[in-house]
């Protein structure tokens, strides 16, 4: 059986110097057992709003495998993307296979949206990224994800792996 990090950290003699590693490597050693191993493949739906592609998504969360039927609706949008800005909506799914969403801070540029913070207990299942560009806000929960009217410029982006964009180094 492998060992876990925290049984290498109990190899350090110091407390200190073992909690000073500890805070380092639980971030990373959490990321690493909670990602995505299958993509989501995410698609409109009928309703216009998001769901999983047409095959299951599968994902490690704290080391626990966990799935996602095809097809599954996302949970609704909540929040408003203003007119000539950018913003992302962010899927994530729990070891329950609970699936939640976020919205991001928005940027006038797409360089300048900030992704929601993952807890380091759910897995990005994918994101979305709106952009406005028609005759008002996209407003989640109410505007279509193809409104002609509004012209929300949906990406849609399921990554694999390890992927947190709010990890940052320097």
């Amino acid at each position: 059986m492998l060992a876990s990090i925290a049984q290498y950290l109990n190899n350090i003699g110091s407390g200190t110097d073992r909690r000073v590693h500890q805070s380092i490597l639980a971030g990373i050693g959490g990321t690493m057992a909670t990602q995505s191993i299958r993509t989501a493949g995410l698609v409109t739906n009928a309703a216009n709003t998001a769901r999983i592609g047409a095959a299951a998504y599968y994902a490690c969360v704290r080391g626990k495998l966990v799935t996602i039927a095809a097809n599954l609706d996302m949970p609704a949008l909540v929040g408003s993307v203003s007119n000539a800005t950018f913003n992302a909506y962010v899927f994530y799914v729990n070891a329950n296979s609970v699936v939640t969403t976020r919205m991001g801070t928005a940027g006038t540029t797409l360089a300048g949206v900030t992704f929601p913070d993952t807890p380091p207990d759910l897995a990005i299942v994918g994101f979305i990224i709106i952009n406005p560009t028609g005759a008002g806000p996209f407003v989640g929960g109410s505007t279509a994800l193809a409104d002609v009217t509004v012209v929300p410029n949906v990406v849609f982006i399921s990554p694999t792996g390890s992927f947190d964009p709010t990890i940052l180094y320097g």
